[in-house]
């Protein structure tokens, strides 16, 4: 948990200097007719304008699934293009809101998006699971001085939005703990103000206020002044994104049908997909899939009937619910796309993995959440088969948004999370998640040793979330692997310090392990924090390392939280101990070696 920190003064809003004065005057783009949906099923919520009762049915809705924080119900909420008055759209658990332009600006909101702290005194850092995506929201009815409060922690996807006026990442000063921002435009202010560490990738504001333990900007034009590691100003910034490709979305085109845009990638980027260098807002560059060639799965559907749709070449619409799997998802055919709408969430009770990829070209997988079952598989999703050897450069696999979870709803347990064998693999978004409360939580009821194994070289991360598992939390075996933030707490439950003891008698897993046969890799701006429930338990080194010219960190932090045990080094020999008694709690490095 974050520290509080100050109130910040909230900014009026105004727009950026180069882009935004053209965006906001620029006119949509023309709307389509509307036309009848296809059948999603009952938990996707296709809502328009002129819906009836449609302020109620949103209010329902985030009545049943603010407090239902390990339950089953998912919701997703799809906005019709066209302006909506004076709408207020609370966020709870499991809500996937989603605007159905070509365009954000397609879908108005005036009115209010909000995400409340789910926990008493304002306390947001459980605010997990729900999202908001593709469209835009002037705030007149949220907080003072036309401000949009989002206070959330993890897995809160918030891509292709454009606020027009200010937005807040916390309630009240109470404590939150990280997030995310893609393919975002903010006309006036982001505020960050309590949260612990935060990625802004490839996203616009005007200005930006607040920093605690480390915040993110990769292709971001206008970042805030100020270094890491200075208190206050602890920002790690990258100019350009090297190599992305943005989300896929649904939308309606301009004859009514439905389809799904696969953006195209994008090389050394800076800023917004969606408007040209003149500032005239533009479908984002890609390919348009028709929503024909989707299988759009419900919760009730079988494996084999999910595969027998993937081996006849179908992309895989999957809508909200819980799928549970007897056998694992095998995705073979280059350039297909898994897309989740509405956290709808796999399992399997068999054993099996739940979805396993061939080595080949252009797959896209976003927006599942992956949940361990109560036999261990090994792995719940493998990235190509172990051995693989195909190079994906021109075209690379890409995932987006994936969840995974080892307990919490149930017990359940699984060796490592994800394991990525592809080569040239692209990771935007994720949070990976042994549980530390909720049901079939504790050192034997939900084991699991890895968040994140990745053996592929040239693999690139955005956004890298990984969780309590209890040994390290993420190892790198493969060459070239890029990391661009990192956000982990290791492990609350060690019962002793010897049942915490690596296999060269070290105290505790590193965090962040880099194999010694690594020759390249490189990571920004990496948070590694402990919460010790027992006494005299000590992690050795968040990050290990090989000492190599080719390998480099930059702008890394530890932080003890509680007043057991602590971090003594940050990587590997280097840098002060974290510790909660007899030192500061907070040790910073801002670059290895």
């Amino acid at each position: 948990m974050p520290r509080k920190t100050a109130k910040t003064d909230v900014a009026r809003p105004r727009a950026p200097a180069s882009l935004l004065p053209a965006l906001l005057a620029a006119a949509t783009l023309a709307l389509p007719a509307v036309a009848a949906p296809p059948d999603f099923g009952p938990n996707v919520h296709v809502l328009s304008p002129s819906t009836p009762g449609l302020q109620q049915r949103i209010l329902d809705i985030y009545e049943a699934q603010q407090p239902n924080h390990f339950g089953p119900r998912r919701d997703a909420i799809l906005l019709l293009p066209g302006t909506y008055e004076n709408l207020r759209i609370p966020v709870g658990f499991y809500t996937h809101v989603l605007g159905l332009g070509r365009h954000p600006g397609d879908v108005h909101v005036i009115g209010e998006l909000r995400s409340n702290a789910f926990l008493e005194n304002d306390n947001a850092t459980q605010n997990f699971w729900r999202g908001a995506e593709n469209f835009a929201v002037t705030p007149t009815l949220g907080l003072e001085g036309h401000t949009l409060q989002w206070a959330v922690s993890q897995a809160i996807p918030f891509r292709r939005m454009h606020v027009r006026g200010n937005i807040r990442l916390n309630q009240k000063n109470g404590w939150a703990s990280g997030g995310w921002f893609s393919d975002v435009l903010v006309d006036g202010q982001v505020n960050s103000a309590t949260q612990q560490q935060w990625i802004s990738r490839n996203s616009e504001w005007g200005s930006w206020t607040g920093s605690n333990w480390n915040m993110v900007f990769v292709g971001v034009p206008n970042p805030p002044a100020g270094e890491f590691p200075t208190p206050g100003q602890r920002f790690t910034k990258i100019d350009k994104t090297p190599l992305v490709r943005e989300k896929p979305y649904l939308f309606v085109e301009k004859d009514g049908g439905y389809a799904v845009r696969v953006p195209s990638l994008r090389r050394d980027s800076m800023g917004i997909s969606w408007a040209n260098g003149a500032g005239k807002p533009v479908m984002t560059p890609g390919k348009t899939l028709p929503l024909a060639r989707f299988h759009i799965a419900k919760p009730g559907d079988t494996a084999a009937a999910l595969n027998a749709q993937l081996a006849a070449g179908k992309h895989l619409l999957f809508t909200p619910g819980e799928y549970l799997l007897t056998e694992t998802l095998q995705v073979s055919k280059p350039g297909t796309v898994m897309l989740g709408i509405g956290f709808p969430t796999l399992r399997s009770d068999t054993g099996a993995p739940l979805v396993k990829t061939a080595d080949v070209d252009g797959l896209t997988i976003a927006g599942l959440f992956l949940d361990a079952g109560q036999k261990d598989s090994g792995v719940l999703m493998e990235v190509a088969p172990t051995g693989s050897a195909r190079r994906h450069k021109a075209d690379p696999i890409v995932l987006h948004d994936l969840f995974f979870r080892v307990g919490g709803a149930a017990a359940g347990q699984v060796h490592t999370a994800l394991r990525i064998n592809a080569h040239d693999t692209l990771v935007d978004h994720t949070w990976i998640w042994r549980a530390d409360h909720g049901a079939g939580v504790s050192w034997s009821d939900n084991p699991s040793a890895h968040g994140l194994w990745v053996n592929g070289e040239d693999v690139t991360i955005y956004g890298l979330f990984v969780e309590h598992f209890q040994k390290e939390q993420v190892v790198w075996q493969g060459n070239g692997g890029r990391v661009y933030f990192y956000q982990s707490e290791i492990p609350y439950d060690p019962p002793t310090q010897p049942e915490w003891t690596n296999a060269a008698g070290g105290r505790g897993f590193a965090s962040y392990k880099v194999a010694d046969s690594v020759t390249r890799h490189e990571a920004w701006g990496l948070g590694v924090y402990s919460v010790f429930l027992k006494p005299d338990v000590v992690l050795d080194r968040a990050i290990e390392a090989p000492n190599k010219p080719g390998v480099r960190f930059q702008s890394m932090i530890t932080v003890c939280l509680v007043d057991k045990g602590s971090i003594e080094r940050v990587i590997n020999d280097a840098g002060e101990p974290a510790r909660c008694k007899g030192g500061s709690n907070t040790a910073t490095l801002k670059s290895y070696p």
